[in-house]
């Protein structure tokens, strides 16, 4: 696809970008190098690489927003042949949600928490297109609606916490969806979400695309979603543009051998077996018996509505000491609800729990002080759930000096070597969070969560955040680890490939209910439910479209525009 006539400006240009940012010195350290493409109307561009790559500096810097470390240094951006980086602020505020509106990866972080997500949509609406408060609210639900969130008049009165991730994530989409604009900038914007409701979401997208004629560029570490979605793609590497082409003829015939290791990462359902899985013999590590809970339907005050879905609902369940037990379902499916029980986070309204055969209590504070130990969490959102004022060497090191008494030297001596195991070198622990990419983060929140030497660890979707070399990297790490102190771990993810490539066991959940558990090969070759069967079909289908070369468009309407 051609830019069109000379005398026409493309979508969007980007001529030699350069951002760096400045540490504790005043030295600045490049984060993009001379990034150069042209992006045609309507048309869509996959960003991929590793963590670090650079991918979400240049992605956020499409919309003149840099850290507050980071700065331009070379290069420019164009949008309709408008260099935005020469904008007064309150133009590049006008250009923002109109021209071009941007999905982050971590919608928690982009929510206001004390407001309901409605009221956060209707601003937008109101601020952004100039609607009136009815119109808006009518807008609001539409928009809730198209995004496939259920219930959208009920959902549309919660605030951002009471939402799934999935669903906070369909929130972000709605807000930046809200005006209609010519670019949309989406980084990891399928990461919270399940495979069923990303196809449905990734649906959405397309057709907004299609429909009005609107340019994506697409930041992600998920391969299948490039080839589902994007004409073009671009691989990054330390900051820099390494290839760039047809997505279908470059995954097919990778140019570069660091894009071919890229595409060789991709977990695939359709590959060999998994190897037979170790069985497991009782007494278990941990088991629930019928648990279930209800979320109140107002504030704390409020008592629980009669007749107020269930989050879970009689769930059995039973884990080993050194085994792995696959939650996968569709977002609001109850997950994060079941893992939130187990850590403590969640006080059960029904049915009860046991930890190596002793009575355990749904709270934390109720728990015993080696039960909290014994029993860790590693969340979604790293960011989040990382205090920003703390360097990582002090988070990690925090869990060895309570539960055992070690002081800062041995603590942080210990802590560096969490980090060796999960491949990141000893200077990290001088930096705060914010220093650090998305899966770098997610790395350090699971080894604070392995430096109180815990007996079971809730993964709550650990590799939501990462690039696929990085993700099967840290798969293989906490494998390792997992093995060497017989570790139990609950993988609460929606990836199936994770399931596939760490899961003894595996168990469905929809609606709170639980459909199926078994072996994870037993239930992936033969599932006894209609709904596996459709997660399954969905997980797979973006891998087909990825070989399919019939999917190779007939011109390329990504250029480099240094050639």
């Amino acid at each position: 696809m051609a830019d069109g006539p000379a005398d026409i400006a493309p979508l969007l240009r980007v001529e030699g970008l350069s951002i760096g940012y400045r540490d504790a010195f005043g030295a600045m350290l490049p984060a993009v190098r001379e990034l150069s493409f042209t992006l045609a109307e309507g048309a869509s561009l996959g960003v991929v690489g590793e963590s670090g790559s650079g991918k979400s500096t240049a992605a956020r810097a499409l919309l003149g927003h840099y850290r507050a470390a980071g700065k331009r240094t070379g290069g420019r951006i164009l949008i309709r042949g408008q260099a935005i980086d020469e904008l007064d602020p309150a133009s590049l505020a006008r250009l923002r949600g109109i021209d071009v509106a941007f999905v982050p990866q971590n919608p928690l972080s982009s929510l206001t928490y004390h407001l309901t997500v409605g009221v956060q949509l209707v601003e937008v609406l109101r601020t952004r297109a100039g609607l009136t408060a009815s119109a808006a609210r009518g807008r609001a639900l539409e928009l809730m609606t198209q995004t496939r969130l259920p219930d959208p008049a009920a959902l549309f009165e919660r605030y951002p916490h009471q939402l799934s991730g999935g669903q906070r994530q369909r929130v972000v989409i709605a807000c930046a969806l809200a005006c209609q604009p010519r670019l949309l900038v989406l980084d990891e914007p399928t990461t919270a979400l399940d495979k069923s409701t990303e196809v449905q979401v990734l649906g959405l997208i397309g057709e907004l695309r299609r429909s009005l004629g609107v340019g994506l560029v697409l930041v992600t570490h998920d391969l299948n979603v490039v080839a589902q979605m994007c004409d073009a793609v671009l691989v990054m590497k330390d900051g820099a543009c390494v290839e760039q082409g047809p997505t279908a003829a470059t995954f097919a015939q990778p140019a570069t051998d660091y894009t071919r290791e890229l595409v060789g990462s991709v977990l695939r359902l359709d590959a060999a077996p998994p190897a037979d899985r170790a069985q497991h013999t009782p007494p278990p590590l941990i088991g629930a018996q019928a648990l279930g809970h209800h979320y109140r339907s107002g504030g704390w005050w409020r008592r629980r509505r009669a007749g107020a879905p269930a989050a879970l609902q009689a769930v059995d369940l039973s884990l080993q000491p050194g085994e792995v037990l696959g939650v996968i379902g569709e977002s609001g499916s109850g997950k994060s609800t079941l893992g939130g029980a187990l850590a403590g986070l969640i006080s059960p309204t029904e049915g009860r729990m046991r930890f190596q055969g002793m009575a355990l209590p749904g709270g934390a504070s109720a728990r015993s002080r080696e039960q909290r130990r014994r029993i860790q969490m590693v969340f979604q959102d790293p960011l989040s759930s990382l205090n920003p004022r703390q360097r990582v060497g002090t988070a990690i090191a925090r869990p060895m000096q309570v539960f055992f008494g070690l002081n800062r030297r041995q603590a942080w001596d210990k802590a560096a070597a969490l980090l060796d195991e999960l491949g990141l070198e000893a200077h990290f622990l001088q930096r705060y969070p914010r220093q650090l990419s998305g899966g770098q983060q997610q790395r350090v929140a699971i080894a604070r969560a392995l430096a109180a030497e815990p007996e079971l660890i809730v993964c709550d979707e650990i590799t939501s955040a990462l690039d696929a070399t990085v993700q099967g990297q840290v798969i293989d790490r906490l494998l390792q680890v997992q093995a060497r102190r017989s570790l139990a771990l609950v993988v609460i993810t929606h990836d199936l490939g994770v399931v596939w490539r760490m899961a003894h066991r595996v168990l469905v959940l929809r609606d709170g209910l639980v459909h199926e558990q078994g072996r994870t090969a037993d239930v992936f070759s033969q599932p006894a439910s209609d709904y596996t069967r459709l997660l399954l079909e969905a997980a797979t289908s973006a891998s087909r479209h990825r070989q399919d070369p019939a999917l190779a468009p007939a011109t390329n309407p990504v250029k480099d525009s240094a050639q």
